[in-house]
């Protein structure tokens, strides 16, 4: 699972997988929390994480939307997904 980005000790990543189900989806791991995050809305979908790095887990999916659905299809035709700027 290759770690596409990190801030705030967020760590961010996407499954190398074609099988990987929908909806486009990332898996964010912050200390003992782990958590999927829909990319087209930045909501969790399964898990969960504190409010403060769900906010700024948001907010970059925000900037970075665009890139993550091209990760996605990336990794979902079996190709290595580019890393992406953490939230400064």
């Amino acid at each position: 699972m290759p770690t596409i980005s990190m801030f705030y000790g967020i760590i961010i990543r996407l499954y190398f997988a074609p099988g990987e189900h929908n909806p486009p989806h990332f898996h964010a791991f912050y200390n003992e929390f782990k958590a999927s995050v829909d990319i087209r809305t930045g909501e969790v979908i399964e898990g969960s994480l504190p409010p403060r790095q769900r906010k700024l887990i948001q907010a970059w999916v925000e900037l970075h939307q665009e890139e993550l659905m091209a990760d996605w299809n990336l990794v979902m035709s079996g190709d290595e997904p580019f890393r992406i700027q953490p939230l400064q």
